[in-house]
Parts: structure tokens; sequence; C-alpha cells
């Protein structure tokens, strides 16, 4: 039941992390603040499909 997503950068727009959420449990998307190698800081990283 697990789906994988990819993780893009909002400042960026890069995809740098991929993760798996329950589509059961998690019904909006996810947002996760995480570090970017690109801009060197912590930023927020939005769901994306593969």
């Amino acid at each position: 039941m697990r789906e994988k997503v990819v993780l893009e950068c909002t400042v960026c727009k890069r995809k740098n992390y991929t993760t798996t959420r329950n589509k059961k449990t998690a019904k909006e998307k996810l947002v996760i603040k995480k570090y970017c190698s690109h801009d060197r800081k912590h930023t927020e990283h939005k769901e994306t499909k593969i």
C-alpha cells in the first residue's frame, strides 16, 4: 500500500530525495524541510510523482 514519491526543492526545483508514504493515512502531499545541496541550506521539499 506504500507509494514511492520524489521530493522536489521549492527553491531550485531540483529533485533531491525519494521516500515512501502510505496512501491511506496520508491524504495530502508531503511537505518536509530537508537539506538542499544545490542551495546549501535547509528548504521545503514537496512531493512529486516519479
